[in-house]
């Protein structure tokens, strides 16, 4: 995942930049507006989330924010030394997702972005149409397309295909898709089950399920779907 952050203190920059990187997330770092605007019209869709300091020598985290929310639906979370309503309601105003009072502690803002980064991938089930490879899955219809062509899918085998749709490049754990397909079917899905859930999703997703490019096994940690 790929976290743009914008702060003009070097040192605060370098830290979290550092403690960022230490958690598995690829870094963007930009000191002032003008180097962020540049980086957002050239690479805004390979953000995950957006990290903005309000106060910036040449401009406002704010006007970083309006740019981001015209033209996406990424996450923005403002990084803000001023402890005022006023403030901090203007940025919710303008669509940020959340926002953290300097100084802080990494571990509060990590849970602070993990805490917007579920919300956000829940939201993502409210798209009509998401694509993997060959495979369109119209979430409004509850229908799935290989090439164009319907497939038959179970209520639960279409659970699982969302659950890795709304988790693209992410590895799951056996035991996260469990819990997953334990909150909505509301039935006792075991290990064993689970293994025959993800080889039938292969054997109706894949053209070649013995060698499979879409649901992906990852040795020892679980599995991915996308890069």
């Amino acid at each position: 995942m790929k976290i743009l952050l914008v702060e003009d203190d070097r040192t605060i920059a370098s830290g979290l930049e550092y403690s960022l990187q230490q958690e598995q997330f690829s870094t963007v770092l930009c000191y002032d507006v003008a180097s962020a605007q540049q980086v957002l019209t050239e690479q805004l869709d390979e953000f995950t989330i957006c990290l903005f300091d309000i106060s910036l020598p040449d401009g406002s985290g704010y006007e970083l924010c309006k740019i981001v929310k015209e033209r996406s639906d990424i996450p923005v979370i403002f990084l803000t030394a001023i402890d005022d309503e006023v403030n901090v309601v203007m940025g919710l105003d303008m669509g940020a997702d959340d926002y953290i009072t300097k100084p802080f502690r990494i571990r509060e803002l990590l849970s602070r972005i993990k805490s917007v980064l579920r919300r956000y991938h829940k939201q993502v089930q409210t798209k009509s149409m998401i694509e993997i490879e060959h495979i369109r899955i119209n979430t409004l219809e509850g229908k799935v397309y290989k090439k164009g062509d319907e497939i038959s899918l179970t209520a639960l085998e279409y659970r699982l295909l969302l659950i890795f749709a709304n988790h693209i490049g992410q590895v799951l754990s056996r035991n996260q898709l469990l819990e997953r397909i334990w909150d909505v079917a509301g039935d006792f899905v075991n290990d064993n089950t689970l293994t025959v859930y993800i080889k039938r999703l292969r054997e109706k997703l894949e053209d070649n399920p013995q060698d499979p490019t879409i649901i992906k096994t990852v040795r020892g940690l679980g599995y991915k779907v996308g890069d």
